[in-house]
């Protein structure tokens, strides 16, 4: 099995000058410890105006930092938010070449769409058009990524003509992409799209189970891939804290992983927000004596999470993302519990790794190839149809040659469009 951790940028009020900078900072320290250590992934998210549950509405530009500060750790979007209110297409395409050329073929490329009221009313998405805005624009994106050049595309929400994106990614025919889920119908997506399923749903490895059969058991029937290759992989999130007395790693890291999942379902499903005003935090504070004790998989001793990640790895599921920064988790805390993790758990994990990757790939080969056969693509123009577009410029006076003299060239005429 793989691991990864995961980003949201919490920061819950009361808020001082220089905690955002703070917060960042640490994040970039905690990446760069977990790539030496041997970490398989770091996913930032994309979310915009859920103040105190994500600080990180430009995911692109912290994981550029991260690119630059480590060597082997692979960078996820997890997510990037597809409709075109949120992000032109060709934008997410080119963030995601340049992003893979600067962290020299490194990006994963998570996607999806936006369940909260104060992020898709504040960019003027509908709730009930913004799956089929996803569909869309996660489709053109990954054309846009690969075809040279994109024939252009007349769509109900994204529309633009032949254009050819540059740069292109590093990885080939573009980086592995993935789908936000958050239910068992969601995964069924995903793997009906040929995506990786990033599943933000606190389940036990028994439910899990269910989710890992019915996910490869799609892949290898119904799958039609929404992109040019598939991305067999599903991964699910868990809290984490490590230390060798199970109480202290609790007392570390519990209350963080409530919050999250407090500040998640406030946003999600009862809050009611007033922006620059509302103290998620307090309201917390508020409610913990009467939150239910739900499990905390991911926080204990080693020997817990070895106990607990053994269950998931033997279910098949492929990567645990750890939410290792939430609430007001310490830096310090954060950092010792990866140190530990890493020495005295993930090694077992790792050994046999490469053997049961190898496996799986052989499995599921014929199914991917059949899928890659089924996906309707398309068609590239013919040379002789990509149009040429004359540009707006400007007409140079016959009796002065261009450049000459000290100043500009300035036009005796516009030119008109034929």
């Amino acid at each position: 099995m793989k691991f990864g951790i995961f980003y949201e940028h919490q920061l819950p009020r009361p808020w001082r000058d220089g905690d955002e900078q703070r917060l960042y900072n640490e994040a970039l320290e905690q990446v760069e410890l977990a790539d030496r250590l041997g970490i398989d992934y770091a996913w930032e998210v994309e979310h915009h105006f859920l103040e105190e549950y994500s600080h990180s509405s430009a995911p692109e530009v912290f994981l550029a930092a991260c690119a630059q500060r480590t060597q082997r750790i692979r960078l996820g979007h997890g997510i990037r938010l597809m409709p075109p209110g949120f992000n032109h297409p060709a934008k997410i395409a080119a963030t995601i070449a340049t992003l893979d050329l600067v962290s020299n073929g490194r990006v994963d490329f998570g996607t999806g769409e936006s369940a909260s009221r104060m992020e898709l009313e504040g960019f003027g998405i509908t709730r009930e058009e913004k799956q089929a805005m996803w569909r869309e624009a996660t489709e053109q994106a990954a054309n846009l990524l690969v075809m040279d050049p994109y024939p252009g595309y007349r769509g109900k929400y994204f529309s633009m003509p032949c254009r050819n994106l540059v740069p292109k990614p590093v990885q080939k025919p573009h980086p592995p992409m993935w789908m936000a889920c958050s239910s068992r119908e969601m995964i069924h997506m995903a793997a009906k799209n040929g995506l990786g399923a990033l599943t933000f749903a606190f389940i036990d490895p028994d439910e899990a189970e269910h989710w890992v059969q019915d996910y490869y058991r799609t892949i290898e029937t119904e799958c039609v891939p929404i992109g040019h290759t598939v991305n067999p992989n599903i991964a699910m999130v868990t809290g984490f804290s490590c230390h060798e007395d199970a109480e202290e790693a609790r007392r570390r890291g519990a209350d963080g992983f409530r919050f999250f999942g407090f500040a998640l379902g406030y946003y999600y499903m009862f809050g009611n927000h007033k922006p620059g005003r509302s103290d998620i935090w307090s309201q917390f504070e508020a409610a913990r004596e009467t939150m239910p004790n739900n499990s905390f998989g991911g926080i204990g001793s080693p020997d817990q999470l070895r106990a607990h990640l053994r269950r998931f790895a033997e279910v098949g599921v492929d990567q645990t993302i750890f939410i290792q920064q939430g609430g007001n988790n310490r830096h310090q805390h954060i950092c010792e519990s990866l140190e530990l993790f890493a020495s005295q758990v993930m090694p077992e994990f790792k050994e046999d790794e490469q053997r049961r990757q190898a496996e799986k790939d052989r499995r599921l080969a014929p199914a991917i190839e059949a899928a890659l056969a089924r996906k309707p693509r398309m068609e590239p123009l013919a040379e002789s149809d990509i149009p040429a577009y004359r540009a707006y410029g400007r007409v140079v006076p016959e009796d002065r040659k261009p450049g000459s003299g000290a100043g500009l060239d300035i036009p005796r005429e516009s030119p008109t469009d034929s």
